[in-house]
């Protein structure tokens, strides 16, 4: 079976536009999700929905307070680590004599 000019023409254009879908399917995964850490406060409460699909809820200032949220939830708490820390006071700088 012999094929023509313009069938040989259109399987060479076919090629490049197939390997362009195959590597865009292969590459393509679900969409990552930020990660959210409040640098407001220091715990976290990092939440699992699955196996490998959990979140974060930065909003507490104990992990006495984030431990009574995570009872009976498949959650742990854990020190935040882009806590900034307290914000200084505006203090006016004394006077020297």
């Amino acid at each position: 079976m012999r094929v023509s000019r313009a069938g040989r023409k259109e399987i060479q254009m076919r090629i490049p536009a197939l390997m362009i879908l195959a590597i865009g399917m292969a590459s393509a995964a679900p969409p990552a999700r930020a990660q959210t850490y409040d640098p407001n406060y220091p715990v976290c409460l990092q939440i699992y929905q699955s196996w490998n699909d959990y979140y974060f809820e930065c909003a507490y200032t104990s992990l006495a307070q984030c431990n009574m949220s995570a009872s009976g939830r498949a959650a742990q708490c854990i020190v935040n680590p882009y806590y900034a820390g307290p914000k200084p006071r505006n203090r006016r700088p004394r006077r020297v004599y």
